[in-house]
């Protein structure tokens, strides 16, 4: 039998995973035909079709379903012995697969990715943004290296180190009368914006405020933390938003921002990967990064 190659496997995770040759091909940063031809080659090879071709979507067959699980624990074999010997050197070089959610990727990273690059020269970052469930798939399936997100996960087979604490803070309509609203009782009545189902800080939201997951939708919701404070500004209701947030997000809204008395509501901000990592040592001294990276701002931690 002709070889397998390692590339091969690559482009049959890739198109598993997309159900889709173009997008498979850009995830893989090739030409499309380029992949096609590859995995035809890989088909001929095992005398067996691995896909079904629709004119809308490509799904793996029988046989196909059981190739793709080996393929994918001999990939993360692989990028696991290139860990080990990352690991064996005393800086971090190579590719860095990173996940991190939208409510920190656009207020972490430009603080973040400048101090990495002045640190590990040799590092190649590559950001993955995304909900939490699916960073922690793809963490488990060998496509990310770490990811920053809001604590716990309580997944037994990831590493969870604490970063820190950020407190959650109110914003209204800039023209709102009274007194701000202090603790979650003052909070009822109020048209409460909430970002979508699957953002982790939907729940941390609905949790402090002690409203039921399945609430009646009876406001609006948002795709982003901007979408939310926007929504805020036009006096549609208001929002919670992170710390760190503040700064960027309501420069431009008319808005007001204020916390809660004690005990405030927080999250805490923290990075996770899998067990097993040998770059264990490495990641948990690039958590002291993220932190310095947070405390670069005098609202991260402690929002006005």
């Amino acid at each position: 039998m002709t070889k397998i190659t390692l590339r091969q496997l690559r482009y049959v995770e890739a198109l598993a995973r997309t159900g889709h040759f173009g997008r498979a091909a850009e995830s893989c940063a090739i030409s499309q035909p380029a992949l096609s031809i590859q995995i035809k080659e890989l088909e001929e090879t095992l005398g067996a079709q691995l896909f079904e071709r629709g004119a809308r979507e490509v799904r793996p067959t029988g046989l196909g379903e059981a190739v793709i699980a080996r393929a994918r624990e001999v990939l993360r074999g692989v990028d696991e012995i290139s860990e080990m010997v990352r690991a064996a050197r005393d800086t971090l070089t190579g590719r860095l697969r990173v996940g991190v959610i939208p409510t920190i990727a656009p207020y972490l990273l430009p603080r973040l990715l400048p101090d990495l690059s002045d640190r590990f020269p040799d590092l190649d970052v590559q950001i993955r943004e995304s909900v939490t469930p699916r960073l922690l798939t793809e963490l488990g399936e060998g496509r990310l290296d770490t990811a920053i997100v809001a604590l716990p996960v309580s997944d037994p087979a990831l590493q969870e180190v604490a970063i820190f604490e950020e407190p959650l803070v109110l914003v209204e309509p800039a023209g709102a009368t009274g007194p701000a609203p202090r603790n979650p009782q003052d909070l009822a009545g109020l048209r409460l914006l909430l970002l979508e189902e699957g953002h982790c800080f939907r729940d941390q939201a609905l949790s402090f405020c002690n409203l039921p997951g399945q609430r009646p939708r009876e406001g609006l919701e948002g795709t982003s933390l901007s979408t939310l404070v926007q929504m805020v500004g036009a006096g549609i209701g208001v929002t919670l938003i992170p710390g760190m947030a503040v700064e960027v997000e309501t420069r431009s809204a008319d808005v007001r921002v204020s916390s809660f008395d004690a005990p405030q509501p927080t999250r805490t901000i923290g990075m996770v990967w899998r067990k097993n990592s040998p770059l264990t040592e490495q990641f948990t001294g690039l958590s002291e990064l993220v932190l310095a990276a947070a405390q670069q701002d005098a609202t991260a931690g402690d929002p006005r």
